[in-house]
């Protein structure tokens, strides 16, 4: 759906989508390849990537919350989309860490191989997380590109319906 807002409102809608694909493509993908390098002498250096992660998400979660109060209505609604993206990213995240919490236990104390443990993590958590960014960056970008359009999902309209409607 199409709606009638300010030049304003469309540059604050376009803040949590840029802030989330900011998150995915230069986070998840740049900085991953960058301290990639580093991995091999220092592996505990990539815990910066989820950690970084779950910062932006947990931000943009309290931010959707936030926006419920002080915001437009449009932008307001732009932020929850992004909230509910960030919850499913994070519970992808979320299973990115059992997987390595289970191949750390499993190697430490079950005596797994060190190529069984890569495995499990790699098919369990990181394939996963990886086919998961780049299905949300197609998605976000849509939904940028939607915000800088004066456009909103059915679903935002009908669970946040307008106040003035």
């Amino acid at each position: 759906m199409r709606f009638d807002v300010t030049h304003d409102e469309i540059k604050r809608a376009n803040v949590p989508h840029e802030l989330f694909l900011t998150n995915l493509i230069g986070n998840h993908i740049l900085l991953t390849v960058g301290l990639g390098g580093l991995a091999g002498s220092y592996p505990w250096v990539m815990a910066l990537i989820p950690a970084i992660s779950f910062g932006i998400l947990g931000f943009t979660l309290w931010r959707a919350r936030r926006a419920r109060q002080h915001d437009s209505w449009y932008v307001m609604c732009h932020w929850q989309v992004c909230a509910r993206r960030s919850r499913l990213f994070m519970l992808m995240l979320g299973l990115l860490l059992l997987a390595v919490a289970l191949g750390w236990a499993g190697y430490t104390y079950g005596g797994m191989m060190k190529e069984a443990v890569w495995a499990l993590v790699a098919g369990i958590g990181i394939l996963p997380v990886m086919a998961s960014i780049l299905v949300l960056v197609m998605i976000e970008s849509d939904a940028l590109y939607h915000a800088n359009q004066a456009k909103l999902p059915q679903w935002v309209v009908e669970r946040f319906p307008h106040p003035q409607a």
